[in-house]
């Protein structure tokens, strides 16, 4: 057995604080050279850019549809995802592999190949006889506000990673024997999911939950080509007007997701802590 010797011992924690200060050089270093670029004009340091969000026209509507397109892409998924696992980890498990591929093949598929494909429906149903069944599903799917058919995108390309997060919960409890256990006591399939399935997945369902609306919230291809004007489009948009302005916009998005994100995920740990202590 080769002894350690204490000069290696020492150099240890050496390597580990170069590896943590090349990571925060590569994560932050674009993020404070934004922000000076935001804060940085001819004259010298100002604030003018952040100060002026507020009044930047369009703004407020475009974070409007954002959030509310998100919102309904967060709950198309947790409808759709959250009892198909459940069915599938419980009654079905021989589908598990077939499921899993077909989760994963947004993947592949670009988004703008898609968008693409979804435009020829569209195109499909955009017939000249308005009072049919085609036309008035495409019409609401194009028309409705928020325009459902951006959340029914935006839940199929966030497939791979919410199937993932509920995947990984599911696997980590017993949940059949709870389950199994509910039913005994003479608890219907609803009665289950209510009271057992969603209490027990609650860090999984949110987690799920957060990747779709990250997603949502931050898409831009889709929404371009659907000629639709979100937030990130609207940030485009608006960057050819005021560099700066939109600099501090993207900076303020972006510590508004980490906040939600570090929210959620405390009180998940504390959630989960109270249940389990």
């Amino acid at each position: 057995m080769t002894a350690v010797t204490p000069g290696r011992v020492r150099s240890l924690p050496w390597g580990r604080w170069v590896v943590l200060l090349l990571a925060a050089i590569y994560f932050i270093g674009p993020l404070a050279a934004a922000f000076w670029f935001s804060i940085r004009n001819s004259h010298g340091v100002d604030f003018q850019a952040y100060t002026e969000i507020p009044s930047a026209p369009g703004l407020f509507d475009a974070v409007l549809l954002s959030l509310e397109i998100s919102a309904v892409a967060v709950l198309v998924t947790l409808v759709i995802m959250v009892p198909t696992m459940l069915l599938l980890h419980l009654r079905l498990p021989r589908l598990r592999p077939v499921v899993e591929i077909l989760c994963l093949l947004p993947l592949v598929v670009p988004p703008i190949v898609l968008v693409v494909g979804v435009g020829k429906v569209i195109a499909w149903g955009n017939t000249t006889d308005t009072g049919s069944v085609r036309w008035q599903v495409t019409n609401q799917l194009l028309n409705s506000h928020p325009p459902f058919i951006l959340p029914l995108l935006y839940f199929v390309l966030a497939l791979p990673f919410t199937y993932r997060a509920l995947d990984a919960g599911i696997r980590a409890v017993p949940l059949a024997t709870y389950v199994e256990a509910a039913q005994g006591l003479g608890a219907t399939w609803w009665t289950v999911l209510w009271r057992v399935a969603l209490p027990t997945l609650r860090g999984s369902v949110v987690t799920a939950a957060l990747l779709a609306f990250a997603l949502a919230f931050g898409e831009f291809t889709v929404a371009s080509i659907l000629q639709y004007q979100p937030f990130t489009v609207w940030l485009l948009q608006f960057n050819n007007t005021d560099g700066r302005l939109t600099t501090a916009l993207s900076l303020i998005s972006l510590g508004f997701t980490w906040v939600l994100l570090i929210g959620f995920s405390v009180v998940t740990s504390g959630r989960q802590k109270g249940t389990t202590s």
